[in-house]
Formats: structure tokens, C-alpha cells, sequence
């Protein structure tokens, strides 16, 4: 069966699709409010927002790996509509509490964490869910279609939040993304799901130590992996300061401020869109390549905002970690769904959000420390070596030789 007749015909794709749409438009609308809620009617200055990213990120540090055990356990279909369902919950109470005027930047912190919970499980749960309802041949597609779904959301949510939090208030942002969030829990009830091989029996440091051991020890995950750590710590250092730097040092309104933010987004569709033509004559480890090389440019642009304090600047510099990394995602999130057996998937996708998504609070942390100290621009400038040492390690692997996809194992 060809490709595309596959996506056509795999029962429970289209579902989730929309499904991750609804998800990631629920969670950016929500991130973008967050700051703009602290910053605007809580006062918050750098530091303040940069632990409050810390909060919104640590689940992905502390949960991933259970999560994943357990989804390579259970239903991933029943996990993932369960964390949205708790996200609606958490965003609901954030809505409520700034309705009454009893909101804080600790309340705030806690539920962004609780969100975050959902999250995870809908991330560590969705990669290995695929390959149950499209076959091998159409994975790159179909990965393409979700992260396309996903790059919409990240071009439109930030800057729907922005406009909302703006223009209607706060709770109305957050009333949106309770929403979508309960519209991607009743989409997922429609996507059949074969029954999961279940290991419960199993002790849960053996199933851990296995999947370890498998990234640890492949020639090609092993290298993403130490990449996509250093490409996250540095990206989050940025997240941490941005929009307090934006507001402060840039000058932008909130509107603004969420227009540059969603420039990622659109770079996040702008590569989706092209990964497909880009495989035809790139190879995929260049393929691969693209993204480190994409998110060191887009921090030297960064970098120049501080002597050109441009909207322009930003936004465009947002445009690039978007289009180069979204590559990246796709080609390594097929590669690797291709060289891992399905019964350990769900587990090896957590250890590698546990590393790489686990940075966030990490570089999070990083960048309200510096920019605390130093100020924002030496955050920055933090950044930008990030990147520099993403791009190096990745260049010295030997993944940009790698020509085709493994056959899998």
C-alpha cells in the first residue's frame, strides 16, 4: 500500500490529528498567556517569569519516564484523553481564580505544573501510539502531518493568546483553552487501539534500565539525544527571559510580544510544509543536520537585539527555531519509530523527553539566575553558546552521514 492510501485509510488518523491540533493550540494559548498574566496584572519581572517557566516545565524532568512505563503498559489512547482532561481542570482554576482576583504567582506556578502534567502524558503517549494505525511506510507522512497540526498551533496560539489576554482579558484566554483542551479528550475516544503487550508484572527499574540502554547504545539516538538536550537547556534559557525582555528592553505590547512568539509557529509550518520536498534531495542525516544549524542562526539574530531592538529581529529569529527544528523533529521522530521495537517505544520516547524536555526546567532555572544577576541580554548571550555547543555535537556524530533510514530492528 502506497504512502498516502495508507494515511487515507488508517482508521483513527484524521481523529488524532485533530486531536494533537486541539491539544497544542490548548497548551500554547495557555503558555503565552501565563507570563503575560504575571508580568501585566502580577508585576512580574525577569526572574519571576523564569521560574514560573521552571514550574511549567519540571513535570517533563520528573514524570516522563513513569508516564512512559506506564503508557507501554496500558491504553495510550485512555492516558492521553486523561491528561487533557486534567489540563482543562488545571486551566479552569487559573480562569477562576483570576476571575475572583485571587490569583498569585505561586497559584499560577502550580497549576501551570499540574497542566504540565498533561502534557507529558500526552507527548510520551502520542509518538508511540503511530505506529499502531499507520503502517512502516507511512510514518514520515503521517509524522509530518501531526507535527503540521502542531506547527499550526504554535503560529496561531501564542498569538491568539497574546490577543486575548490583550483585548478580552485573561480569563477569556484561559476559558478558550479549556476548550480545546476537552475537544482533544472526546476525539481521542475515537481512535481504535490494539491492546498493548502488558509487562506490569515486570519490575519497573528493568523496564527502565532496558529502554536506557537502548538509546545509550545506538549509534544514531545516542548523538540526538546529547543534541536535543543542549538545543533545549539553551532554547528555554531564551523562553525564561524573553517576554519580560520584550516588554522591557524592546518595548512590544502584549499583542506584539505574541505576534513575534508566534513567528515559531510559522516557521514551524513553513518546515513542515517543505520537509517533504527537502527529502527529496537531502539526505536524512543532512535532513537531521538542518535543525541544530537553523537554531544557531536564529540565535545570533537574537543576540543582535540588543543592539537593534527590532520587533522585526525577534520575530524573524523565532521563524528560524521553528522551520529548521521542526525538520529535525519530524526526521528524528521517524527515525526513531523505525529502530525501536513498539513494545519499548512509549519508554524510549519518555527517556528522551525526560533529557530533553527535562532541560527546560534546567535551562528555565538557568536563565532567571543569570538574568536575575546580569540582566536579560547576558541571559541571552547564555543562550547563543547553548547553541553553539548543540550544533558541534551534532556535526562530530555520525548522523549527518546517514543516508537513509535503518531497517528496523
Amino acid at each position: 500500500m502506497r504512502a498516502t492510501s495508507a494515511l487515507v485509510f488508517a482508521k483513527g488518523y484524521f481523529r488524532l490529528v485533530c486531536s494533537n491540533l486541539f491539544a497544542q493550540f490548548s497548551e500554547q494559548a495557555a503558555l503565552a498567556a501565563a507570563p503575560l498574566v504575571a508580568v501585566l496584572l502580577l508585576g512580574a519581572d525577569a526572574s519571576d517569569t523564569g521560574v514560573l517557566q521552571t514550574a511549567q516545565t519540571l513535570p517533563f524532568l520528573l514524570l516522563s519516564v513513569p508516564l512512559g512505563v506506564l503508557a507501554d503498559r496500558t491504553s495510550r489512547r485512555r492516558l492521553m484523553a486523561g491528561s487533557e482532561a486534567l489540563r482543562a481542570i488545571a486551566l479552569f482554576s487559573v480562569m477562576s481564580l483570576i476571575a475572583l482576583g485571587a490569583l498569585s504567582l505561586p497559584t499560577l506556578a502550580i497549576f501551570g505544573f499540574l497542566g504540565a502534567i498533561g502534557a507529558v502524558c500526552y507527548s510520551v503517549s502520542a509518538p508511540a501510539l503511530v505506529p499502531n494505525i499507520v503502517p512502516r511506510e507511512a510514518l514520515a507522512r503521517a509524522n509530518r502531518g501531526l507535527e503540521l497540526a502542531r506547527s499550526t498551533a504554535f503560529a496561531a496560539g501564542p498569538a491568539i493568546g497574546g490577543a486575548v489576554v490583550g483585548w478580552l482579558g485573561a480569563p477569556t484566554a484561559y476559558a478558550l483553552a479549556t476548550v480545546l483542551s476537552l475537544m482533544a479528550a472526546v476525539l481521542l475516544s475515537g481512535i481504535p487501539e490494539p491492546a498493548n503487550r502488558s509487562y506490569a508484572h515486570r519490575p519497573f527499574l528493568k523496564e527502565l534500565w532496558e529502554g536506557a540502554c537502548f538509546i545509550l547504545t545506538h549509534e544514531y539516538l545516542r548523538p540526538i539525544l546529547v543534541t536535543a538536550v543542549f538545543f533545549n537547556t539553551s532554547w528555554f534559557v531564551l523562553q525564561a527571559v524573553y517576554v519580560a525582555y520584550a516588554v522591557h528592553s524592546l518595548g512590544l505590547t502584549a499583542a506584539t510580544v505574541g505576534l513575534t512568539l508566534g513567528m515559531y509557529g510559522c516557521g514551524m509550518v513553513a518546515g513542515a510544509l517543505i520537509a517533504t520536498r527537502l527529502a527529496r534531495y537531502l539526505t536524512c542525516g543532512v535532513m537531521i543536520a538542518v535543525g541544530p544549524a537553523s537554531a544557531l542562526a536564529a540565535a545570533i539574530i537574537m543576540l543582535s537585539t540588543i543592539h537593534f531592538p527590532l520587533a522585526l529581529l525577534a520575530g524573524a529569529s523565532f521563524f528560524l527555531f521553528g522551520a529548521g527544528p521542526i525538520i529535525w523533529t519530524i526526521t528524528t521522530t521517524t527515525l526513531r519509530q523505525s529502530v525501536t521495537p513498539n513494545m519499548m517505544l512509549a519508554r524510549v520516547s519518555a527517556l528522551i523527553m525526560t533529557a530533553t524536555f527535562g532541560a527546560r526546567p534546567i535551562g528555565a532555572g538557568i536563565g532567571a539566575l543569570v538574568a536575575s544577576r546580569f540582566g536579560a541580554e547576558a541571559a541571552l548571550l547564555t543562550s547563543g553558546a547553548g547553541f553553539i555547543v548543540q550544533f558541534a555535537v551534532l556535526c562530530g556524530s555520525a548522523v549527518p552521514r546517514l543516508s537513509r533510514l535503518p531497517e528496523p530492528v
